[in-house]
């Protein structure tokens, strides 16, 4: 009986112990299954983080700004290490190699304060401080004229361009502090898999410090953000404002300018109904123009300048600079005002103007605040000299006071005084051929005659005239080839080639017709003796 319990007893203990061994190597494979199984989730997860990493870009600013911060943070822990070093050495340095080591750790700072120097950019308490910062806002200009005008509307384009691009920094930082919160929570689970893995402890508490950093940037990017919008309002705000009053003084200034056309123009209207005399309108036109042009001007300057001081004080200060720089243009200008008002020269006056060696004659078809304009016609002086004409000649202003100007019908005088010679020989009657030659100029010239006594007549009112005698006259002189007669005549100042040539054929036919009236030419007179002379002798000989 007692064999028979202690065999039950025994069974009972070894199939306890069987069981319990079993349990201990259940128990170790499950462990092992759990293992290998999140050690399977780790790596499905490292996947997850560089996928993210590669979001994140190493080009990414915000990123590259920590990097600096970080390599910043390391240089200067090791230059407080080597300089606490130095200090050390410094006092208790007593061999050779402690001076060695000594000397290598100071060139080793040298080298790491020059790295701190280049990595200032980027501050160690600050890291992101260019990155949050607002660009400047520059001072708002005063808008005083309408080129101002453009310059706001410049500076409001900027402004707005650097608030967008503000903008942009600040999406790519949330964009970023939402990767690296997803990393946070891929970390996290990782920690609970492998809770007493030190690697993945660490990067999460690095992570951790990371994201507490570019949120603390974030929400000091938010405040900036707000205040730095505010100012771009009221700077907007002024420019605008500033903008839309010069525009309104712009329509003022408009309006003013149209009405004054509007009155020239019907002065304009009127001087061409009334003055029907070509001359006097041009003339009446033209100071209406510059009238009109002068009150434009005094308009513009009362509307920009606050103070008329201002532009006295300006032209005082520039008078002499502007008066050697633009001699030439306020001469022309000068010269201007003496033809215009003293009446020396007219529009539609013929005139000779002598400059450059060169004469030039033509009618004036303008008279302008710089220059006067001229046609050149044909005349004596385009034959004799100039072989050409029909050309348009500008002449400035300033030549009246410098160069040699002839006017061929000024005042009320439309003719000149013009002549043709002709030579007869010795032994013509040189009386018959004088008469001859005044009866045909009285004949040709006879209505510019009358019309120049009546033109003289008027003269006298404006100046002492003396010899007013206007029948033409002929001179006679004796010359080498022979008898010179001129005959002298008053023409059409705008056609005296016309006359000329008329009378020149006349007198040429009339001197044809006498029998002792012979025209003279360089000739050469042979005298020839047909009497014979005998030989003479010349050393024994018959020459």
């Amino acid at each position: 009986m007692l064999l028979k319990s202690f065999i039950f007893t025994v069974s009972i203990l070894f199939s306890s112990l069987l069981q319990a061994d079993i349990s201990v190597e259940q128990n170790a494979t499950d462990t092992t299954k759990e293992e290998a199984l999140a050690l399977e989730q780790t790596k499905a997860y490292e996947q997850q983080i560089n996928t993210i990493e590669s979001d994140i870009s190493d080009e990414n600013m915000w990123m590259k700004s920590y990097s600096s911060y970080l390599t910043s943070m390391d240089v200067k822990h090791n230059l407080d290490a080597i300089k606490k070093r130095i200090r050390y050495l410094a006092k208790h340095a007593k061999t050779d190699a402690d001076k060695d080591e000594l000397i290598a750790l100071i060139s080793k700072e040298n080298i790491l304060a020059s790295q701190i120097e280049k990595l200032k950019g980027t501050n160690s308490s600050a890291p992101f401080s260019e990155l949050i910062t607002p660009p400047n806002i520059d001072k708002v200009p005063e808008i005083n004229n309408p080129f101002d005008i453009l310059t706001g509307l410049s500076m409001i384009k900027t402004l707005n361009a650097n608030l967008e691009e503000y903008k942009k920094k600040r999406e790519s930082l949330i964009d970023l502090i939402s990767k690296l919160k997803q990393e946070k929570k891929i970390y996290k689970k990782i920690l609970q898999l492998q809770p007493k893995n030190k690697k993945y402890a660490q990067i999460y508490r690095n992570k951790l410090a990371q994201l507490e950093m570019f949120e603390q940037a974030l929400d000091t990017m938010n405040v900036t953000m707000n205040v730095y919008q505010k100012r771009l309002d009221i700077a907007e705000i002024n420019i605008n404002k500033g903008i839309e009053k010069q525009v309104y003084r712009l329509i003022k200034i408009g309006m003013a300018i149209l009405f004054v056309f509007f009155i020239f123009f019907l002065l304009k209207l009127v001087v061409k109904k009334y003055i029907t005399d070509n001359e006097r309108f041009y003339m009446a036109n033209k100071i209406i123009t510059f009238t009109n042009f002068i009150i434009i001007i005094l308009i513009l300057f009362f509307n920009y300048i606050e103070n008329a001081s201002y532009l006295v004080t300006i032209l005082g200060f520039a008078s002499a600079g502007i008066a050697i720089a633009m001699k030439d243009w306020f001469m022309s200008m000068l010269g201007w005002l003496v033809i215009v008002f003293g009446g020396s020269i007219h529009v539609g006056d013929r005139i000779r103007v002598d400059m450059g060696g060169m004469k030039y004659v033509g009618d004036v078809l303008d008279i302008s605040l710089l220059r006067m304009t001229i046609l050149e016609d044909i005349t004596l002086t385009s034959i004799m000299h100039n072989r050409r004409a029909g050309r348009i000649i500008f002449i400035p202003n300033n030549y009246i006071f410098t160069q040699m100007i002839a006017n061929y019908t000024h005042n009320s005088l439309k003719t000149v005084w013009d002549g043709v010679k002709i030579t007869i020989t010795f032994d013509s009657n040189h009386k018959k051929a004088m008469h001859i030659v005044k009866e045909i100029t009285k004949k040709f010239s006879k209505g510019y005659t009358d019309i120049t006594r009546k033109q003289l007549n008027k003269l006298r009112q404006h100046y002492n005239l003396k010899n007013t005698n206007v029948e033409p006259r002929i001179y006679s002189f004796i010359e080498s080839n022979g008898i010179d007669i001129e005959a002298w005549y008053l023409t059409n100042a705008y056609a005296t080639l016309t006359l000329r040539s008329v009378i020149s054929t006349e007198i040429l036919d009339a001197f044809r017709e006498a029998d002792d009236i012979t025209i003279a030419y360089p000739t050469q007179k042979l005298h020839v003796s047909m009497q014979s002379e005998s030989p003479s002798a010349h050393n024994g000989e018959i020459v």
